[in-house]
């Protein structure tokens, strides 16, 4: 037998024995698992060794290695929000509010109102189904510039600092020269309007009798407790909250609803208005307090007349400035506003 055929059994037979005695060990190993210590447990989490499944004979706690679980590559890469600095158009959908509108822009309704102050008549229920709303980039106002304006004139009626202007962006103006032609759409950042109250409020006078807004006077009548209940069945809003150009709550109200008086009191307006609510109900509750109540289909009282907390008044509905039926809900109190959650609760 030459040589090279004497070395290639020996291989063969070296190979042979290698693989049987790696067959051996693992049926071994595998009958015979290792001991799970503490040690060798932390070891493995440490280490990021994949997880082992234990079982115990008598007093022994063995590891079975499972099967590694590749990972996949994770990249995390932070790319950073850009201020918008553009104005956007929306233009508005059956059911939209500019609650609604205004969040999924990132701004306060406020802002937007004011931004559409023109169009929307300075009244959140003036929002109709294909309006085109101007989206500002940021909170403040988008105002038109007219041919007489100035700088100081206009943040000042705005309650904005002039500077603000200039620099914002959005307005690409040369900082050394900033010039405004008329008609340009001009961003006041932090701008602000004041509100426009489209029903005049009342004076609560106790039981010596209340004011009507037809400006004669009602006898006394029922006297609020201050304990105010939700004034519809739904306790939940369908459009716009409470701000400051929204004094009130839009609430969840189909057309024919119930409405109810929220506490005991004398109705001081019945009927409908120009101003926007539409068919509305105005109640004195003689202790300060008074609530308004908006868009109704139906009214169920009078003028003068004595209702008492919870007594049904009227029907929702849609009628005035409103894009779907909804209870629009006011507290008033010696003649300014509150915000209805403060006596309503969540």
């Amino acid at each position: 037998m030459n040589s090279t055929r004497r070395f290639t059994l020996i291989s063969w037979g070296v190979t042979i024995l290698l693989v049987l005695g790696a067959g051996a060990f693992t049926v071994w190993r595998m009958q015979n698992p290792p001991l799970a210590t503490p040690e060798i447990i932390a070891r493995r989490a440490q280490s990021g060794t994949p997880a082992a499944a234990t079982i115990q004979t008598g007093s022994n706690v063995y590891l079975l290695s499972l099967p590694a679980m590749r990972r996949g590559l994770v990249l995390k890469t932070t790319i950073p929000e850009r201020p918008r600095s553009v104005i956007l158009e929306h233009t508005v959908e059956r059911g939209d509010s500019l609650f609604a509108i205004a969040k999924d822009f990132g701004i306060k309704p406020d802002s937007l109102l004011w931004s559409n102050f023109d169009l929307l008549n300075g009244s959140f229920d003036s929002l109709r189904p294909g309006q085109e709303l101007n989206i500002p980039a940021t909170d403040g106002i988008l105002y038109k510039w007219k041919k007489d304006d100035t700088l100081v004139k206009v943040a000042g009626e705005f309650k904005a600092d002039p500077q603000d202007v200039i620099e914002w962006i959005g307005n690409d103006l040369d900082l050394t020269n900033p010039v405004f032609k008329a008609g340009d759409l001009v961003m006041i950042p932090g701008g602000r309007r004041e509100y426009v109250d489209w029903l005049p409020p009342v004076a609560a006078r106790g039981r010596s009798g209340t004011a009507n807004l037809g400006g004669s006077a009602c006898n006394g009548g029922p006297v609020g407790g201050g304990g105010f209940v939700w004034p519809a069945d739904n306790h939940f809003l369908s459009g716009n909250d409470y701000t400051e150009s929204h004094r009130g709550i839009d609430i969840a109200a189909g057309t024919g609803a119930n409405i109810y008086a929220s506490d005991s009191g004398v109705v001081v307006l019945a009927g409908g208005v120009a101003s926007g609510y539409g068919n509305v109900i105005y109640i004195d509750h003689g202790n300060g307090y008074s609530t308004v109540y908006g868009h109704l289909s139906q009214i169920n009282v009078s003028v003068c007349q004595g209702v008492s907390r919870g007594q049904l008044i009227g029907l929702s509905g849609s009628t005035g400035n409103s894009t779907g039926a909804h209870l629009h809900f006011e507290v008033r109190r010696n003649g300014g506003f509150n915000n209805p959650w403060s006596v309503l609760g969540q």
